[in-house]
């Protein structure tokens, strides 16, 4: 598969039409959204989330953006046509509350639980224990290929421009950090400006952290859960993506999302598996 120059927009590639029923719904899985030929994690979960908000507006339910998103990934679907299945567990005055199933075959692929609501334009943020991110300008920062020096493809690079601050290259030259820590700028090579919904990807876009400190391969997702805090600022978003504990074969990492304006609008949690080389 080849990265294709005119690219497909997260819109399109996110895009979910009516099933033959009132909560069903099919999607087409986009080669141009994959890692190593495989649907990306964040990427599957805006199209469940995509699914639900079509179901809720069809049901006439004005809670618009997916708040909180939580998916377990039980296998990996292949990029094609898939069906989608939207159960609603409450729906109250402020906030509902859905599941989806992404299937494939017949077999559930991926599963999700997803908080709804309509944000409102962002005011005053009362409390925030959180330091801004400091990043070189995006000019000063290195973007990262689709193709990486083994040859392998990450289409989502082609389509994503990640670039990534000096400070979080040495992995790229085969050295390793102190830190599982990495830190760029997002920006979609199709103009599209940051929207609720590609922020649930964007909290997955990343490499993993523990690539800085030269974990092997790729590290597979087992569960992401995303929470989007706010309207995005148009503009390139800024992402800070770190690991707090490797045991086990496992590893957590958090990825905390800015927008233009250094507002934090997403944060994503995540459990994935990752190797390294025996000592």
């Amino acid at each position: 598969m080849t990265v294709s120059s005119a690219p497909t927009s997260f819109a399109q590639a996110t895009k979910v039409t009516p099933g033959g029923s009132p909560a069903s719904f099919t999607v087409d899985l986009h080669p141009e959204w994959t890692i190593l030929g495989k649907p990306n994690g964040g990427y599957l979960l805006a199209v469940l989330a995509n699914a639900v908000g079509a179901h809720l507006e069809a049901q006439g339910v004005d809670h618009r953006h997916a708040v909180a998103a939580t998916a377990s990934y039980g296998w990996v679907p292949e990029c094609g046509p898939s069906s989608i299945e939207v159960s609603v567990l409450r729906s109250g005055k402020s906030t509902t509350q859905a599941t989806a199933q992404l299937r494939q075959g017949g077999e559930v692929a991926v599963a999700g639980t997803f908080t709804f609501q309509t944000l409102q334009a962002p005011g005053p943020v009362r409390y925030r224990d959180l330091a801004p991110l400091s990043l070189a300008p995006e000019e000063d920062c290195v973007r990262l290929p689709p193709i990486n020096p083994s040859g392998a493809e990450v289409a989502i690079l082609g389509h994503t421009a990640e670039l990534l601050d000096p400070t979080s290259l040495a992995w790229t030259r085969g050295a390793s950090s102190d830190e599982a820590s990495l830190k760029g700028w997002v920006r979609f090579d199709s103009g599209e400006e940051p929207t609720p919904a590609s922020l649930l990807y964007v909290c997955d876009c990343f490499p993993p952290a523990t690539f800085a400190i030269n974990s092997l391969g790729w590290v597979p997702t087992l569960q992401l859960t995303a929470y989007v805090r706010a309207l995005p600022a148009p503009g390139p978003l800024q992402v800070h993506q770190f690991a707090q504990v490797v045991d086990g074969g496992l590893v957590d990492e958090v990825c905390h999302v800015f927008d233009s304006t250094g507002r934090l609008v997403a944060q994503g949690t995540q459990l994935a598996m990752v190797r390294f080389a025996e000592a």
